[in-house]
């Protein structure tokens, strides 16, 4: 049943809304396929976080959770950021409170520090150089080889890009709650069921399911490959968000979402499900809630991200 204080057409009254805000509605390839059929741009974090950082729109609306948010917000000062949920957090982030973090680095002396972007702006703030799943591996290269490094906080893609880099990393033990659910004996039977299909896996799963992938890559990535090659059947381990872009950019191709180990949901982030088309209009109509934290903080998160836009390390 329609609410009384919402409009009928919410498509329509989100558009409006836009326009009168000059907004921006940013959405990650995990939100519901309507909400990214509103969005002006979709991607993955790297892509996101770059969108954020050129656009001249007066409102950001972030359909995602709430580090990304926090991250469009880093490199927007000047702007109005708003997430339609505040609850929409990360499992990943949540494990690596900034605290504990700062004790960890300073239990490792001399090392540098590289978070994935999957973290709060406090621990943004702890490190010298953010990365995404996109490009860890080249952020990790821009170090010297004899430089010690921390990885945080997924320890699934930090072990990644230690196999990619052959460089011994610290990790902090870190996992996504999606992408380590992920069953690598359901896996091979699908592989088993659909013989032809190349299997597409994200860098957050657990080592025993990435043996099984024919590519491993960012959500992105996963898109990009699925689109270019003529393969017709497709296995994708990662969040099934993704499908309802790869279905539109490819309907003439099959995509089987990997199955969780329990017999659940467990493929989709609930976190990023928290925002819906209503909550959606309301934080465009309201502009709350709004992602807002100390300047000294967000100065200190935004220059690690500026060296990750920039590929430059020299002020690390």
């Amino acid at each position: 049943m329609t609410q009384p204080d919402l409009p009928r057409d919410l498509y329509a009254a989100i558009e409006d809304l836009k326009r009168a805000r000059n907004a921006v509605l940013l959405a990650h390839y995990y939100q519901e396929g309507d909400i990214q059929d509103l969005a002006d741009f979709v991607g993955d974090s790297l892509q996101l976080s770059q969108a954020a950082a050129k656009t001249d729109a007066d409102v950001i609306v972030f359909a995602g959770v709430h580090f990304m948010a926090e991250t469009a917000k880093i490199v927007n000062p000047g702007k109005i950021v708003v997430l339609p949920d505040l609850e929409a957090g990360c499992s990943l982030a949540d494990q690596c409170p900034a605290d504990r973090f700062a004790e960890f680095i300073a239990a490792h002396p001399g090392h540098k520090v590289v978070s994935y972007i999957n973290c709060s702006a406090g621990v943004k703030a702890l490190s010298d150089v953010i990365c995404t799943s996109s490009n860890a591996v080249d952020m990790v290269k821009l170090f010297p080889a004899d430089q010690p490094l921390i990885f945080a906080p997924d320890r699934n893609l930090g072990a990644y890009v230690q196999k990619q880099t052959g460089r011994e990393l610290v990790l902090w033990n870190g996992t996504c709650q999606v992408h380590e659910t992920f069953s690598e004996r359901k896996l091979v039977a699908l592989k088993v069921e659909h013989p032809g299909a190349l299997v597409l896996a994200h860098p957050e799963c657990e080592p025993q399911v990435l043996r099984h992938a024919d590519f491993i890559g960012s959500t992105a990535a996963i898109l990009n490959y699925a689109v270019g090659r003529p393969t017709t059947t497709f296995i994708v381990v990662t969040e099934s968000g993704i499908l309802h872009q790869m279905r539109k950019a490819a309907p003439d191709k099959t995509f089987i979402p990997a199955p969780p180990e329990a017999n659940c949901a467990c493929n989709e982030c609930p976190y990023m499900k928290r925002n819906t088309l209503e909550k959606l209009y309301l934080a465009l109509r309201d502009l709350e809630p709004r992602i807002e934290m100390p300047e000294a903080l967000r100065v200190a998160a935004w220059r690690p991200i500026q060296r990750m836009l920039a590929r430059d390390l020299s002020a690390a």
